[in-house]
């Protein structure tokens, strides 16, 4: 989400968004001199609630539930995003105090929107009230955008955002770029809708165990934690998503159900209720094997979500890479790369040749599993 500021110095209202890469900043207006700093920090707040539930229709879009009838969740989020259109009337003409109360939206959208006009009334400055509601037209804008799969400019904050959907048109960018290159460019973390990224991966890494399960003998689910025995991996996350795709979920399905499962975690709510308490019946069983040394449920932890809460797909975007990286480390292993430039007679390489060599084995991989792709079925 943006987030607004107040520079005391200047006099200035600022705006400032992350791109994947750092953060960029604007300048909204020009402050009134002499205003009250309170006031201003009150404007600046409403705009970045504003902000806050606005991308949050991005980030909970209605697509993403089971249904939109009337009083359900879908429907509730359609409701949302269908105030968009109400923002500019709710900030030039706000509910004002009458008779020592307030009327307060039920809209998280349009409450943000009259406490920011609420503001603007108290401020009363016809400049700033038109540079906010332009930077609120802007704001608006920069979430339709990043909703067609259009993430340039304003809208490519959403490259820090976690979707429990996916832009179909996003989810064709990301795997554009791993086609160039498997292994996941820098790209992925600045141009492309992480949930839709993470979806191109888990296709490609499910490719990739293919290509090192035909060379290794491994069973394709298993390839990743077979390469933790070469090099310490991460890879719980990597596994299950194979497991789930091996198991017939589409890696939209398994993607997007793991994101949206860390989403409601993170929003305070325990989504399976029933799962966790089989997790805790496994414990109790393992704890039990431990005898009279083992500890209490009290002194244990148990994780409710594979993924980061804090940043779910770009926390399943990375693991899945390191999925992809674990099945070369593991295809090198058993393929016979016979590569005439390097020299075989020497019984210990330099730091040069490992790393050419290196270079060649992944450049084959990745060419490898380039072919095995284009016998599957397209992604999009």
């Amino acid at each position: 989400m943006t987030r607004y500021s107040i520079d005391p110095e200047r006099h200035e209202l600022i705006a400032t968004w992350g791109t994947g890469e750092g953060d960029l900043a604007t300048r909204i207006a020009a402050l009134p001199a002499g205003t009250d700093t309170d006031a201003l920090l009150r404007l600046a707040r409403a705009l970045t609630h504003l902000s806050e539930a606005a991308w949050r229709t991005y980030t909970h879009p209605a697509s993403a539930t089971a249904s939109q009838d009337p009083n359900t969740e879908g429907w509730h989020r359609e409701q949302e995003r269908g105030h968009f259109g109400a923002v500019a009337d709710a900030i030039a003409k706000p509910n004002l105090p009458s008779g020592g109360a307030t009327i307060a939206s039920y809209s998280r959208l349009l409450e943000s929107a009259h406490q920011t006009g609420r503001s603007l009334h108290e401020l009363a400055d016809t400049a700033l009230t038109e540079a906010v509601l332009g930077e609120a037209a802007t704001e608006l804008a920069a979430v339709e955008n990043a909703e067609l799969g259009d993430l340039t400019g304003r809208a490519q904050q959403a490259v820090l955002l976690s979707r429990e959907d996916a832009s179909p048109v996003q989810v064709a960018a990301a795997d554009r770029l791993l086609e160039l290159d498997p292994f996941g460019p820098a790209e992925l973390f600045s141009a492309v809708d992480p949930t839709a990224a993470a979806v191109a991966a888990a296709h490609w890494l499910a490719v990739a165990a293919e290509v090192t399960a035909d060379a290794s003998g491994h069973d394709p689910d298993q390839v990743v934690q077979e390469a933790d025995n070469i090099e310490a991996l991460p890879h719980e996350t990597p596994t299950l998503v194979l497991k789930l795709i091996d198991a017939g979920a589409t890696p939209y399905e398994a993607v997007t159900d793991l994101v949206r499962h860390a989403l409601r975690i993170t929003d305070g709510l325990l989504p399976d209720p029933d799962v966790l308490r089989e997790q805790l019946d496994d414990l109790e069983e393992t704890l039990a094997d431990f005898g009279d040394d083992a500890p209490g449920l009290a002194d244990v932890e148990l994780r409710l979500t594979p993924l980061d809460p804090k940043r779910p797909a770009r926390d399943l975007l990375e693991d899945l890479l390191t999925g992809i990286h674990a099945c070369w480390l593991l295809h090198t292993e058993y393929d016979d790369l016979d590569d005439e430039d390097d020299d075989t007679s020497a019984e210990v390489w330099t730091d040069e040749q490992v790393e050419q060599h290196q270079r060649r084995s992944r450049k084959r991989f990745a060419q490898l599993v380039r072919e095995a792709a284009a016998h599957r079925e397209p992604l999009v």
